[in-house]
């Protein structure tokens, strides 16, 4: 007998979640994302037609859609539950069109967070399907399409095939490019810091050091060795006093709640997970993970937002909470904070929180994946931080008078920790100077002068991108939107227009070719500017107050133009990409190897090919010497043939060097070469791999100094995530037959606790709306061939599980 309604969502990880909450009355099912869509053999568009769309069912998506219209037909009411952004918007539409529904029987229903209070009370205030919202992504999905799939065939002629080109991916890889020339145009200029070291008149005599600010009230820099010394001749016999001490308390407020940029942002400086991880883990916070006693409960907030708007049930819940845990002092005494989202925000939904602020993740971490856990951690803390007072710091500041010159030093106390009891906000750069401790300092006081330091300093260029400084810089250009980020920064990555060095974003000559053709003859896709006004464009058909086509007819026109122009000056016209030149020298030719790109990413190999075919791993020279025959140190990447999943090790100059006669130094660890020596035996030391305190420490077995494998921090048990594979809705549209293969989700095991057996998570596979699919996973041939994948060898401690990142749209 069938069920009164049918509810339809996107994935049957949240099929599962609601339908426990909706009960008998209702039958879930997950329509596994779009199931009808632009083809990917054709434009699709009717250019001709006013830019009408030809969508045509998903091939191989026909059982999917025969179930659905069964269990329709049965149904007295529809639930269209897709998720609550403008692609869940046309997915609905698209089902409702598909499917045959009639507007009397069809709901819209969204879950900005999927507990069960959220889903009984959608489902009591359904809303019919919002056309502006489905116009808005037509419009997106159009743009994307004409330009991928008529840009992106003149690149194949003119550069290389397999390449893409794209509204928002352009971009960001001229970003990029731009960020690189700028480093390269860059140029030093000398300065000098001037610190005099000091004593006070306190019982202790406690050191303390002052650094040169100017004179006669004036600051002034120095610019040579020569000004130094001026002021260190006019000053070294002058008497030092105390002109004024001032102190005051300083407050620190606490950072807003995440949105998708900000989470993306800190998941990458905290927990080194790129946007595309990131958003895969919290998919899967979002549509629910089995906790003990509770069932299957989604844990976070939808988690694609520009929002920093909190609920007031949520404000009064952080509240209680607060209060009781850390005592009402720890609670704002102006009542709850309130964030004011940037006026481009869309502020469709709230800032991304957890969905029950009493779920501590102590409380959820054996139930959730090491990934899951600490992503759940980092959102948590961030949201009950958000709600909590002010730090409140106890600030000095203190001014020295020398013959007429200022020195000035600082110091500052934690009086009390407010907020960051709970949280404290991650920084893009490592480096953070300390300020030191002073001694009780009185105004009038005289000092004595130990001596001055001199420091020699060049200015440096801006630091290169990284995936947080790369979204964030999209976001405040108003470049692509929170579900494009992680999708955008992926694609060109991807693509090989870009290529990560460390964490470092670093150009490539493909993506410099590329950038050039774009910017020489499509500068408007390649504009900041036009890009991100083209957002606003299609914020405004969202909101109703522009035609969707109108949209499309304004940019159609000078694009086609453009195109025509392109290639009839390109006629007969084919563009080399440079090779990129290493300083590794052919050890058979002689000739600097080149970096070529293959099946498994980047390497070097011979320009001299085919007379000369030898190949070797990139390599990055790494600090220290060999410890068995005093070659350099490379840092070198390879991949499992088994699993595909890269790795990285470090290895002499001399290891699998092809010269006559084979590998003349077998040294290779997974250990991490450091500058530092040996104290006792002088050669180089190492520190483990990963994340953490890292102390080095000696290899070499004949040294006294030398640390054994077992002592050298790595953990004992190899803890495995579950890999969810994302695809978000990509910007970069280039025709299906020339993409790249994607890559498949590695699966893998977690070890829960010592006392209990090891089991399998289920891994989840996102559809193409950016939805996930459940599939189980073996137990036991999953654990054995995690258990496989550590190896061991004579001079290197075990190798650390590695974890696989999947790809994204």
């Amino acid at each position: 007998m069938a069920k009164q309604s049918l509810v339809i969502v996107e994935s049957p990880a949240k099929a599962k979640t609601i339908g426990k909450y909706l009960g008998k009355d209702y039958e879930v099912k997950a329509c596994m994302g779009h199931l009808r869509d632009l083809q990917k053999s054709k434009l699709s568009v009717d250019v001709d037609n006013d830019f009408e769309p030809v969508y045509k069912p998903i091939k191989g998506k026909e059982a999917i859609i025969s179930d659905l219209k069964k269990s329709a037909k049965a149904a007295d009411t529809v639930y269209l539950a897709t998720d609550p952004d403008r692609e869940g918007e046309a997915i609905s539409w698209h089902l409702k069109s598909l499917l045959d529904l009639p507007d009397k029987k069809t709901k819209r229903v969204t879950f900005n967070e999927i507990t069960k209070n959220v889903v009984r009370q959608s489902i009591q205030h359904p809303r019919d399907i919002d056309q502006n919202l489905v116009d808005a992504q037509q419009a997106r999905r159009i743009l994307d399409r004409l330009v991928g799939y008529q840009l992106s065939p003149l690149l194949w002629k003119k550069i290389k095939r397999g390449l893409s080109a794209g509204r928002v991916q352009s971009v960001a890889t001229r970003m990029v490019d731009d960020r690189e020339r700028e480093i390269e145009n860059f140029k030093p200029e000398e300065y000098w810091t001037l610190d005099a070291n000091l004593t006070g008149n306190d019982v202790k005599k406690l050191p303390f050091s002052a650094r040169y600010h100017g004179k006669n009230g004036k600051k002034a820099e120095l610019k040579s060795a020569a000004e130094v010394e001026a002021v260190v001749e006019e000053t070294k016999n002058a008497a030092f006093t105390v002109k004024s001490v001032k102190r005051t308390d300083k407050n620190r407020s606490p950072s807003p709640p995440f949105t998708t940029s900000t989470m993306q942002q800190e998941a990458s400086r905290k927990l080194s997970m790129t946007p595309r991880r990131t958003m895969a883990i919290a998919q899967q916070l979002y549509e629910g993970v089995d906790i003990e006693g509770e069932g299957t409960v989604g844990l976070i907030t939808y988690m694609r937002t520009d929002s920093l708007r909190i609920s007031e049930e949520a404000i009064a819940a952080a509240k209680e909470f607060i209060v009781g845990r850390y005592g009402q002092q720890y609670y704002p005494a102006k009542g709850a904070n309130h964030y004011k989202a940037k006026a481009s925000a869309q502020d469709a939904h709230e800032a991304i929180r957890p969905s029950n602020v009493n779920w501590t993740p102590e409380m959820l971490k054996k139930d959730l994946t090491g990934e899951q856990y600490r992503l759940y951690r980092l959102v948590w803390s961030r949201f009950v931080a958000c709600q909590m007072a002010n730090a409140v710091y106890d600030s000095v500041s203190v001014e020295i008078d020398a013959a007429g010159h200022s020195f000035r030093t600082s110091s500052s106390s934690l009086k009390f920790s407010g907020y960051t009891a709970v949280y404290e906000e991650g920084k893009d750069e490592d480096k953070e100077e300390k300020e030191p401790t002073l001694p009780p300092l009185t105004e009038g006081e005289t000092l004595d002068l130990k001596g001055f330091g001199r420091d020699q300093h060049f200015t440096q260029p801006p630091a290169h991108y990284t995936d947080a400084t790369l979204i964030r810089a999209m976001e405040e250009q108003g470049i692509g939107r929170p579900s494009t980020y992680a999708p955008t920064v992926s694609t060109i990555l991807d693509r090989e227009y870009v290529v990560k060095e460390g964490k470092y974003l670093h150009i490539t000559n493909l993506g410099r070719v590329v950038t050039q053709l774009m910017e020489e003859r499509f500068s408007d896709i390649a504009d900041l500017k036009f890009t991100a006004n083209m957002e606003k464009k299609l914020d405004d058909v969202e909101e109703g107050t522009v035609n969707w086509k109108s949209v499309l007819r304004d940019f159609y026109g000078d694009f086609e133009e453009n195109l025509k122009k392109a290639e009839k000056d390109l006629e007969g016209v084919y563009i080399k990409v440079p090779d990129e030149v290493s300083e590794e020298i052919c050890p058979v030719c002689g000739r600097n190897l080149v970096v070529k790109s293959g099946r498994f990413g980047r390497f070097l190999a011979c320009p001299g090919f085919p007379e000369c075919n030898f190949t070797m791993p990139l390599v990055v020279e790494m600090p220290g010497r060999c410890p068995k025959c005093g070659g350099r140190l490379f840092k070198r990447t390879g991949t499992s043939r088994k699993s595909g999943k890269q790795y990285t090790y470090y290895c002499c100059e001399h290891t699998n060097n092809r010269v006559a006669g084979g590998a003349t130094c077998d040294f290779m660890t997974w250990d991490v070469p450091v500058k530092d020596d040996c104290p006792v035996c002088g050669k180089t030391m190492f520190k483990r791999a990963g994340k953490g305190y890292k102390r080095p420490y000696c290899i070499n077995p004949e040294c006294a100094n030398f640390l054994p494998e077992d002592k050298r921090g790595y953990p004992k048990k190899q803890v495995e995530a579950s890999a969810n594979a994302e695809e978000a809705p990509g910007e970069s549209d280039a025709p299906a037959e020339e993409k790249p293969a994607k890559k498949t989700a590695a699966k893998k095991t977690a070890t829960k606790t010592a006392a209990k057996k090891t089991t399998v998570k289920k891994t989840t596979k996102k559809a193409e709306d950016g939805d996930a699919e459940k599939k189980p996973a073996a137990k036991k041939a999953a654990v054995k061939k995690a258990a496989a994948k550590t190896t061991t060898k004579k001079t290197t401690t075990k190798k650390t599980t590695k974890k696989a990142e999947t790809t994204e749209k």
